[in-house]
């Protein structure tokens, strides 16, 4: 599998608890594309929301943000990491 880092935009003023509240979401169906969101970050004052996953395919992490409401504008494989 891939790793994976989206891109959110637009999300100017998110609360720690609606980023938590949003990765939760996104960990509750996850499994059904083969999904593992490891993590996510913001910077509120921005508007941008970066979540790390690894998954079969970019597509899969699109469809899971997509059926819980926060579609990424970007999404960029990262292949290597050290």
């Amino acid at each position: 599998m891939t790793r994976y880092m989206d891109v959110h935009h637009g999300m100017q003023g998110i609360t720690a608890d609606e980023l938590r509240q949003a990765h939760q979401a996104d960990l509750a169906i996850e499994a059904e594309e083969g999904v593992h969101f490891e993590r996510a970050w913001a910077d509120p004052d921005a508007g941008i929301v970066y979540c790390l996953s690894e998954a079969p395919s970019a597509d899969a992490v699109a469809r899971i943000h997509e059926r819980t409401g926060h579609k990424p504008d970007e999404i960029h494989a990262v292949p290597l990491s050290v």
